[in-house]
C-alpha cells in the first residue's frame, strides 16, 4: 500500500510527526514501512512553461519545433520528440544547465540543425510513472516559471506500506491515519474538494430506494441473484458529465501513490479507493442500459476487461451483468464493452460489497488482480460504503460536473451483526502480565473504532465494521490492547508466572533430547522432503508434484546421502548432519500408510578443521560406534553386530536392537549407494526408529562418592584366536563377585612366541568395598576365581 504523507496530513490536520517518525509508530502498531521516498527528490530544478508555438521540425518528420514560455525573460525554443505537444498548453520543463531525477544534466544543444535550449518531460523522465509515450501534460491554471513541485503538489513523502492480509483496513489512507493520528478517528475528517463548477453537497443530498433482494429507482433496476457472493451494491446514476483529464490536484494526488491519471470520472472512484478503502467502479450508463444483475457466470460466456483481454467465464466465477451479457468480473475489473470513454455522458457509479471468498475464486480463473481485488479479498468494511458512494459523487461533480439522481437504487441483503465481545480486565492482565482499568482499557480501544460499554466487572466491546474480519474473540481485542499500548512499554524484567498443566508431548520431549544431543556434538539439523523416487519408497502418490518424487520415503538415510552429494558438489568435504523425521509404509489392513518417527545421522570428513598443530585425522568406523553407543544409552537399546543393508559394508555395519527386535542400523556406506568425488572421506549413517518404549527414559539413579579407597590388579591375558575382548570381559565380570568397580583395556601386543593368532590383552580391573577398606586377600581371592573361569569358558590364560 503507497502511503501519500501529505495525504494523511490532509485527513488528519493535527497529525505532526515527520515521515520517518511515521514509519516507527507503523511498524510499532505491527504494519512495516518498507521504504519511505521522497517523491519530490530530483525535481527541484523543474519549472511549468507553456508552449507557445509548436510546429514540425524542418528537419525531422518525428520531430517537434516548439516555442516555450518558461517565466524568462524572452521565449525559448525547444525540440521535442513527442507527438502529443500543443500550442497554448502547460508542461513540466527543465531549463539547460539543469538536472533531470537520476542526475541526467540538460545542455544546451543543435538536433538536426535547430537549437534546443531545455526539455519538455514525461511522467517517465520524472520518475512519477511508467508512462513514456508522451509529454506530461498539466491540467489547470499555473504562471510559466512557477515550480512544479509547488505548483502540482508533489512536495510529498511516500511510504511503502507492508499490509497484512488480516488489516484491509490499512489499505487506505482513512485507516492508516486512523492508527497513527493524536486522537485516533475523533482527529480524522474529509477535506472539501476544490470545486470548479461552484456545486458541492451533491452527495449529501442523495437518498436511496433500499430493497432486496433486488431495488428500483430513476428507472435503474438492481437484481442479486447471488446474495452469498454479493450482500449489498448501490447503483448510482450520473447524468451529463463531461469528461476530461483530472484537474492537477488530482492527478498528482494520485502519482504520489503511484497511480497512472486516466480521466477524471475514473481518477475520481482511484481517489476514493486509496482515501477511503472501498473499491468503485464507474460503467457508461448509456452502454449498460438500465438492468443490472449480479449473478454467477454461465458456462461459454465471454468478457473482454479494460486491459484488452478476452476471458472464457465458468461458474466458479462471479458477474456483473445486464439482461443478457456479463459487463465486468465482480470486485476485479470492468468490461471494455461499458467503460467510461471521451464520449460518455451519463454514467452509473457501483458500489459493491463482494464476498472474499468469490472474488478470490473470481480473480484466480482470471489470472488478474487489481487494487479492488485486493481488497476485496480481505474485506471491505460494510458500514463505510454510504460514505464512500457519497463522497465520490462529490468528487465526480467537482471535477466531471453532472447531476446525480436524487433517487438510488440500493438492493440490500443484510450482513451480520458487529461482534460483541465480553473484556475481562483481569485476563487482560493474565495475559500480558500488566494490570490496566477499565477507564484505561476504554482510552486504547476507542480512537481506533472499539465502542467500548460497562458490563459487570468485564467490558462489553462492539467491533468496529474496518476490523469485523480478524477481531472475533476476546484474544483479539486483547492483541489490539497490547499493539497500542506499545509491545516497548511492558516491562523487560521476569516475572512470576504460572507453568501451564498440560505436560509436553512424550515423543516431542525425546525428539528435543535427541535434537540438543545431536547438536551440542557439532550436527546440523536438516529438514528433507517426505517425497522421494520410486526406488526409495514403497507408498505411491496419487497426485505426485513431479515424476522424479512419485513415493512417500521409506527411510530418512535417503534424503541425507542427497544431502551430503549436494554438499560435495559444492566443494564441501565436511559434513554432519541429522535428521528428525516422518517416514512411511505400507499397511496392511488399511488403505492408510503406517508412519514411524525416526532419527538419521549422516557424516563425513575430518574430525576437525586444520590446524598448525597437527592433522585430527578423518572418521572412521570407531567414531561411528562410539555415535552409536551414545545413541543407544540415550534411548535404551543395544548394539548388534552385522547389519543386511544393501547401502551398507557388512564388516562395518551395527544392528540398533530393542528386546530382540531389529529397529535400526548403522554403518560405513558403500561407495556405489552414492555419487562422492575421489577426494571424498568414507561416509557412515544410522537410522533408528523411534518407539514408545523410548518415551519413558531409564530413571536416574544416585550413588554417593566412594568414602573408602580402592585396590586395582592388571591383568595380561593370553586370548585365542578369533576370541575377542569383549566375550572376555563378559566373563570377568560375572567373576569377579560384587567387589569390582570398573574394567577396561590399556593394552594390546601381539608376539609369535604366543602362537599363530593368539594375542595379549591387557585388562585394568578396579576393585572397591562401600562400607570397608579391602586387603590384599580380599582382591587375590577375586583375581584367582577369574583366572579359573577364564580357563575354564574359553582356555584363557595368564601371561607370564
Amino acid at each position: 500500500m503507497n502511503v501519500s504523507y501529505a495525504w494523511l496530513r490532509a485527513l488528519a490536520p493535527d497529525l505532526d510527526d515527520s515521515p520517518l517518525h511515521l514509519a516507527d509508530r507503523l511498524a510499532a502498531y505491527g504494519a512495516a514501512v518498507d521504504e519511505v521516498i521522497d517523491i519530490g527528490a530530483g525535481l527541484g530544478d523543474i519549472v511549468i512553461a507553456r508552449v507557445l508555438e509548436a510546429r514540425r521540425h524542418p528537419n525531422a518528420d518525428r520531430l517537434s519545433l516548439c516555442v516555450v514560455d518558461a517565466g524568462g525573460a524572452s521565449p525559448l525554443q525547444v525540440v521535442c520528440g513527442a507527438a502529443n505537444v500543443r500550442a497554448g498548453a502547460f508542461y513540466p520543463f527543465v531549463p539547460a544547465g539543469a538536472t533531470l531525477p537520476g542526475g541526467a544534466q540538460i545542455r544546451r544543444a543543435k538536433i538536426r540543425g535547430e537549437e534546443s535550449n531545455g526539455m519538455l518531460c514525461s511522467a517517465r523522465e520524472l520518475g512519477l510513472g511508467r508512462d513514456h509515450e508522451g509529454i506530461l501534460e498539466l491540467h489547470g491554471t499555473f504562471q510559466p516559471g512557477d515550480r512544479f513541485l509547488d505548483a502540482v503538489g508533489l512536495r510529498d513523502t511516500r511510504l511503502v506500506l507492508d499490509v497484512t492480509p488480516n488489516r484491509p483496513d490499512l489499505l487506505s489512507h482513512w485507516g492508516v491515519a486512523r492508527e497513527v493520528a493524536p486522537r485516533g478517528e475523533k482527529s480524522l475528517s474529509l477535506p472539501p474538494f476544490p470545486s470548479s463548477n461552484g456545486v458541492s453537497g451533491a452527495g449529501s443530498r442523495l437518498r436511496f430506494a433500499v430493497g432486496s433482494p433486488g431495488a428500483v429507482a430513476d428507472g435503474i433496476h438492481v437484481r442479486l441473484e447471488d446474495t452469498v457472493g454479493c450482500a449489498r451494491y448501490y447503483a448510482v446514476p450520473v447524468r451529463g458529465v463531461h469528461i476530461a483529464p483530472s484537474p492537477e490536484w488530482l492527478a498528482s494526488r494520485l502519482r504520489a501513490v503511484g497511480l497512472r491519471p486516466i480521466n477524471n470520472v475514473v481518477d475520481a472512484t482511484n481517489y476514493v479507493l486509496y482515501e477511503l478503502g472501498q473499491p468503485l467502479h464507474a460503467f457508461d450508463l448509456d452502454r449498460l442500459g438500465t438492468r443490472i444483475v449480479v449473478r454467477r457466470a454461465r458456462p461459454g460466456e465471454t468478457l473482454v476487461t479494460l486491459d484488452g483481454e478476452a476471458h472464457e467465464l465458468d461458474s466458479r466465477m462471479q458477474v456483473i451483468a445486464d439482461e443478457t451479457r456479463a459487463v465486468a468480473l465482480a470486485g476485479v475489473m470492468g468490461g471494455l464493452d461499458t467503460e467510461v470513454t471521451n464520449d460518455t455522458t451519463n454514467l452509473l457509479l457501483e458500489c459493491a460489497l463482494f464476498d472474499a471468498r468469490f472474488t478470490r475464486a473470481t480473480r484466480k480463473q482470471a489470472g488478474l488482480s487489481t487494487d479492488a481485488s485486493q481488497r476485496f479479498e480481505r474485506g471491505v468494511d460494510p458500514d463505510g460504503m454510504e460514505r464512500a458512494v457519497r463522497r465520490a459523487i462529490d468528487l465526480i461533480v467537482a471535477v466531471a460536473g453532472g447531476e446525480p439522481a436524487p433517487i438510488a437504487p440500493l438492493a440490500d441483503a443484510g450482513v451480520a451483526a458487529l461482534p460483541e465481545i465480553e473484556l475481562r480486565p483481569a485476563r487482560v492482565k493474565q495475559i500480558l502480565g500488566v494490570t490496566f482499568d477499565r477507564g484505561t482499557l476504554t482510552n486504547l480501544l476507542e480512537p481506533i473504532g472499539f465502542a467500548a460499554s460497562p458490563a459487570g466487572d468485564a467490558l462489553r466491546i462492539t467491533v468496529p465494521g474496518h476490523r469485523r474480519y480478524d477481531v472475533a474473540r476476546e484474544y483479539d481485542v486483547i492483541e489490539e490492547i497490547a499493539r497500542r499500548h506499545g509491545f516497548d512499554q511492558f516491562p523487560d524484567e521476569l516475572r512470576p508466572f504460572r507453568p501451564s498443566v498440560v505436560p509436553d508431548d512424550e515423543i516431542a520431549a525425546l525428539e528435543n533430547r535427541l535434537r540438543e544431543h545431536f547438536v551440542g556434538t557439532g550436527f546440523m539439523e536438516s529438514r528433507t522432503a517426505s517425497f522421494a523416487s520410486q526406488a526409495a519408497g514403497d507408498v505411491a502418490l496419487l497426485l505426485p508434484l513431479s515424476a522424479a518424487e512419485t513415493h512417500l520415503r521409506r527411510d530418512l538415510t535417503y534424503g541425507l546421502l542427497r544431502r551430503v552429494e549436494a554438499n560435495f558438489n559444492r566443494g564441501a568435504c565436511s559434513v554432519r548432519l541429522f535428521e528428525i523425521g516422518t517416514v512411511f509404509a505400507p499397511s496392511a489392513d488399511s488403505d492408510i500408510p503406517r508412519e514411524e518417527t525416526h532419527v538419521a545421522a549422516a557424516f563425513t570428513g575430518p574430525r576437525a578443521p586444520d590446524h598448525w598443530s597437527g592433522n585430527s585425522g578423518s572418521f572412521d568406523i570407531w567414531d561411528l560406534r562410539g555415535v552409536l553407543e551414545r545413541l543407544a544409552e540415550m534411548i535404551g537399546i543395544r548394539l548388534a553386530p552385522g547389519a543386511a543393508s544393501a547401502s551398507l559394508d557388512d564388516a562395518a555395519a551395527w544392528r540398533l536392537v530393542e528386546a530382540d527386535r531389529e529397529i535400526g542400523r548403522g554403518g560405513k556406506v558403500l561407495a556405489l549407494a552414492i555419487d562422492a568425488p575421489p577426494w571424498a572421506d568414507p561416509v557412515f549413517v544410522l537410522e533408528v526408529a523411534l518407539t514408545p518404549a523410548m518415551l519413558q527414559p531409564e530413571p536416574v539413579s544416585f550413588r554417593a562418592l566412594p568414602a573408602f579407597p580402592s585396590i586395582e590388579r592388571d591383568l595380561a591375558l593370553v586370548l585365542p584366536s578369533g576370541l575377542v575382548a569383549a566375550d572376555v570381559e563378559r566373563v570377568i565380570r560375572s567373576a569377579a563377585g560384587p567387589l569390582l568397580e570398573d574394567i577396561g583395556v590399556f593394552d594390546v601386543f601381539a608376539d609369535d612366541r604366543f602362537g599363530a593368532g593368539r594375542r595379549s590383552v591387557a585388562f585394568r580391573l578396579r576393585f572397591r568395598a562401600p562400607d570397608r577398606t579391602l586387603v590384599d586377600a580380599d582382591v587375590d581371592a577375586a583375581t584367582a576365581h577369574i583366572l579359573q573361569q577364564l580357563q575354564a569358558d574359553h582356555g584363557v590364560e595368564r601371561r607370564a
